[in-house]
């Protein structure tokens, strides 16, 4: 098939077009869109978003909300809370099942599960999750910005009172708007602290006052003029400056990896952009589908142009999206001129798939999800080990074979419990306490050492390394947990 001319030198205009844009992508990368090239920070004035995504990111971001305030409060029917995370006390509650120091296999093992989930995630998905579930977004986009429009106007009525003089009406709205800001961080704060210490301390704290509860009342203040300088003041830089999930997704993302994209190819075209003339012919001149209106720079909340390319400030939070679309239908033309896309769904000029690679991803993510699950709950509330001990051997009494062994208990659930250890792999053995007699008292949160002897019948005993299963039975005869250990013998 030949090819003419005249499609050879449209060919060679869009190369030539997309050479110039890929140089000015590289002078983007190379800056912080917060920022001036002096270092003083470009404060950002994103206008209020409106449209599909963001109404869907409002209900989401409700519901998060919802439960994260809700949950510290919740008690379940064993007693715990949903959630606790007690660093000093080291005490840990994961969906209502406590956790100790004893089980820092299983947080290796979360830790684990966590990074690589994040880098899977990543490559397939981009930062979905910085647009939509993220605190920091929810709250800053979601709480504080809502507010601030709510006081104070959109963004050009903002940028007017930054810079008129401190009158009567900036005051006004400025201390309205500081002290809103200060109380809901003090909210946050409670709301943190009861994560950390649980609701009955917070409870405590405000009913016997901040003199007798100084140092959780010192948290509270401390938290809270920490999330009250984040969400007033240093904003968009927590995901710009501070927060490490950016940085990876230059070198997590690809070609393949799904991310709020500009479709640079219709939006050029071969003349690039230009300002929007009633009645004209785009395509015959040339001219891409993006009017160079700016909207979806002005909406951008980390004060990017997302018609640069991927840029590390950028946090999918659909707001370009929903001003580009807005501005096509008013005009005419398709949406979607930015929209959720990988790099080769742009260059082809496809829509959105779910791909193989995408199911893998997402079949190894719930997969590793499935995992962790099964590690945190499949393990025993009351932990048990039983050694020989150290330096003995078998003994013999009557017709017995005699181990002397040691116990550790070691109880995991919130409630004190009443346990007796059992010989369960065989029948007619005896175990007999070196003090005391076989009902253990063990306490919630504690570890119980001790040792005994173990007799069973000589005509039992078929090795000289018998293998042997202990348990440690409940009150009502229940077997809450099992060790397998050996037995000596004479038996060859």
């Amino acid at each position: 098939m030949s090819i003419s001319n005249s499609d050879n030198k449209e060919e060679f205009k869009l190369d030539e077009h997309f050479d110039e844009v890929s140089q000015m992508n590289e002078e983007v990368r190379n800056s912080i869109g917060t920022m001036e090239k002096s270092g003083k920070r470009k404060w950002v004035y994103p206008k209020k978003p409106s449209g599909n995504y963001t109404t869907k990111r409002q209900y989401v971001s409700y519901v998060l909300l919802a439960i994260l305030f809700i949950t510290p409060f919740i008690t379940l029917p064993n007693g715990n809370p949903i959630f606790k995370f007690d660093v000093i006390s080291r005490e840990f509650v994961i969906l209502g099942f406590p956790f100790f120091t004893s089980d820092f296999f299983l947080l290796a093992i979360g830790m684990i599960t966590t990074i690589i989930f994040i880098i899977l995630f990543t490559m397939a998905y981009g930062r979905l999750f910085c647009g939509w579930i993220c605190p920091q977004t929810i709250f800053l986009e979601m709480v504080f910005r809502r507010i601030e429009y709510a006081i104070e106007g959109d963004r050009a009525k903002q940028m007017r009172l930054d810079k008129q003089e401190w009158d009567e009406e900036k005051i006004r709205k400025k201390l309205l708007k500081w002290t809103i800001f200060a109380i809901i961080s003090f909210l946050i704060s409670n709301v943190f602290l009861a994560y950390i210490v649980g609701k009955e301390a917070l409870i405590n704290l405000i009913l016997d006052g901040p003199i007798e509860q100084f140092s959780t009342f010192f948290g509270l203040i401390f938290f809270t003029v920490l999330f009250y300088f984040v969400f007033a003041w240093f904003r968009e830089q927590a995901c710009t400056l501070v927060c490490p999930y950016g940085r990876f997704q230059g070198v997590l993302i690809d070609s393949q990896t799904i991310n709020v994209t500009y479709d640079f190819k219709r939006g050029e075209g071969t003349s690039g952009r230009s300002k929007y003339k009633k009645n004209e012919d785009r395509a015959a001149a040339g001219k891409g589908d993006c009017i160079d209106c700016g909207q979806c720079v002005a909406v951008c909340p980390t004060g990017i142009d997302i018609r640069e390319g991927i840029q590390l400030e950028c946090v999918n939070c659909t707001a370009c999206i929903d001003a580009c679309d807005e501005v096509m239908d008013k005009i005419g033309l398709p949406t979607g001129l930015i929209r959720y896309a990988s790099e080769d769904n742009i260059k082809k000029g496809e829509k959105f798939k779910f791909t193989k690679r995408l199911a893998a991803y997402t079949v190894a993510l719930v997969l590793l999800i499935g995992v962790m699950s099964a590690f945190l709950f499949s393990r025993s509330l009351v932990e048990s080990k039983y050694l020989k001990v150290p330096g003995t051997s078998y003994t013999t009494e009557g017709t017995y074979y005699v181990n002397q062994l040691e116990y550790t208990l070691y109880n995991k659930t919130n409630e004190d419990q009443l346990v007796k250890i059992q010989l369960l792999s065989h029948k007619n053995s005896v175990v007999e306490m070196y003090v005391g007699d076989n009902n253990l008292p063990l306490n919630k949160g504690e570890i119980i050492q001790g040792k005994f002897y173990l007799k069973i019948p000589q005509s039992e005993v078929k090795s000289y390394k018998e293998l042997v299963v202990i348990g440690l039975v409940d009150q009502n005869g229940k077997v809450i947990d099992k060790y397998e250990t050996s037995f000596s013998s004479p038996y060859k």
